[in-house]
């Protein structure tokens, strides 16, 4: 019954995945620490299940094109670095991360109102044939400050890439999504090995997980390619508040 309600929660988490191009974290993790995982494993445990549903999910969308791969070749290879010295920072700042988390809180809050307001910006002409010098920083920088609060805060890089995609590099919101998905899966490699080494993952949760995933990360990308641009872009910008409203008072209880 635990690997079956495991395959479950996966499921639910592929879809959010393939759908808002996150890791899918925010479902995951409570839903195995309820189901026994410990505290300890619980944040290593999900890591494995987000690359396979990375790929998965990102199929129609590199059937439709819209993966910027360009994009992804500035965004990973920042974020990954950046995840790997947020991970190193994070024990060491005092307070336990509760400030933080409350602030990235508000962060997401701001990201989410925008979101939903938002009109969709046009996009530069030669956005699908080259990368400017200046998208390029720009697309590096939203790398580092997703990576970084990947590894800070424990957060799924995909919630601070799409906004800033979308704000920054003006991209289209399915073309952000669809990039941001490939860069998650990106940067859930180092983290998995490090954790792997350490001791640090659950495998017989981290499996039927990984199963779920796979087959509802699929479900996700089609469902978000069937909505119009301007409701995948409030319906991202609705979970976005929740994701806000969930850390932040989870993180002022804490308190």
């Amino acid at each position: 019954m635990r690997d079956f309600l495991t395959v479950l929660a996966g499921i639910a988490t592929g879809i959010m995945s393939g759908a808002f191009g996150v890791g899918g974290a925010v479902i995951s993790t409570p839903a195995i620490r309820a189901l026994g995982c410990s505290a300890a494993l619980a944040v290593g445990t999900t890591l494995p299940s987000i690359l396979p549903g990375a790929v998965t999910g990102s199929w129609r969308y590199r059937q439709g094109e819209l993966i910027r791969w360009k994009v992804v070749v500035f965004t990973a290879p920042a974020g990954i670095v950046a995840a790997v010295f947020g991970a190193w920072v994070s024990p060491r700042v005092p307070g336990d991360g509760h400030i933080l988390m409350v602030f990235t809180a508000l962060l997401l809050m701001w990201s989410a109102i925008n979101m939903i307001r938002s009109v969709a910006p046009r996009e530069p002409a030669d956005a699908k044939t080259s990368l400017r010098s200046s998208q390029g920083f720009l697309a590096t920088l939203t790398g580092v400050c997703a990576g970084g609060l990947s590894g800070l805060l424990g957060l799924g890089g995909g919630i601070i890439m799409v906004p800033l995609f979308r704000r920054w590099l003006g991209l289209p919101i399915k073309n952000a999504v669809a990039t941001s998905l490939i860069c998650v899966g990106c940067f859930a490699v180092p983290g998995t090995i490090t954790h792997a080494l350490e001791g640090g993952i659950d495998w017989r949760f981290a499996l039927w997980l990984t199963v779920g995933v796979v087959v509802g990360a699929p479900f996700g990308s089609k469902t978000a390619l069937k909505m119009s641009d301007k409701k995948l872009q409030r319906v991202f910008g609705l979970f976005l508040a929740a994701v806000a409203v969930v850390y932040g008072v989870g993180e002022l209880l804490a308190l």
